[in-house]
């Protein structure tokens, strides 16, 4: 593949991305510009799809479902056995600014936000449960002060969460730019307390994970002001 043809995909990929979440990331600028008589909500895709999944962090595997964690925020990725060195999200950034701003909060006004990571062989496939205490591990081993009731290894049809449609487009997308050539891989979902889905954003990258940062602490003000 030439030059010019990287270039290119990689600037369809860009296109696709901002015709999908483009509003609202606009929605999100006009949102933080900190003016609170201006306050807007973040855009609302719809609910994520109510899936049986199994929690592998509880002391003994159990089946749940989103709507489990009703009244919960929640971070949703994906993680393989290959992590944190070659991952399909940025681990050490997920452990950094959102992980551990969880946990450092979590007595204040976090303590109902948990990161659900699912996880892949790396081709976006469910692991199977026998492959998934390597990852258990590698976050106790790299995770500072690891909770497993905050951030939740799974796994369960992984695509199906992710079945998300905007504007003609697809979170499902191929094509060799994406890990593993499925770009859910590398996104980073924030769901609000009744599973809807309110951002999506690569979570490969330092400047979109601190983003992702602003706006879960956006979704959080939202309900602060809806109780007052």
């Amino acid at each position: 593949m030439g030059i010019r043809e990287k270039i290119s995909n990689k600037k369809k990929s860009l296109f696709a991305f901002l015709i999908l979440f483009g509003p609202a990331l606009f929605l999100i600028f006009i949102a933080t510009r900190g003016c609170q008589h201006k306050f807007k909500v973040l855009k609302d895709f719809g609910a994520v799809e109510n899936i049986s999944f199994i929690n592998h962090s509880a002391k003994k595997k159990e089946a749940l479902k989103f709507s489990d964690f009703n009244g919960d925020i929640l971070l949703v990725t994906t993680i393989q056995t290959t992590c944190p060195k070659n991952c399909a999200i940025s681990f050490w950034h997920i452990d950094q600014m959102l992980y551990q701003h969880i946990r450092k909060n979590k007595r204040k006004k976090l303590k109902q936000v948990r990161i659900i990571s699912f996880a892949t062989d790396g081709l976006g496939n469910p692991l199977p449960e026998e492959q998934v205490s390597t990852i258990k591990e590698a976050l106790k081993d790299y995770v500072e002060g690891y909770d497993p009731t905050i951030w939740i290894v799974a796994t369960g049809d992984t695509r199906k969460v992710y079945d998300f449609k905007e504007n003609g487009q697809s979170l499902l997308q191929k094509g060799k730019q994406y890990y593993g050539g499925e770009s859910f891989q590398e996104l980073v979902l924030l769901l609000d307390k009744q599973q809807h889905l309110r951002m999506v954003l690569p979570g490969n990258k330092e400047g979109l994970l601190r983003r992702m940062k602003e706006h879960l602490a956006l979704l959080q003000k939202q309900y602060d002001k809806e109780r007052n």
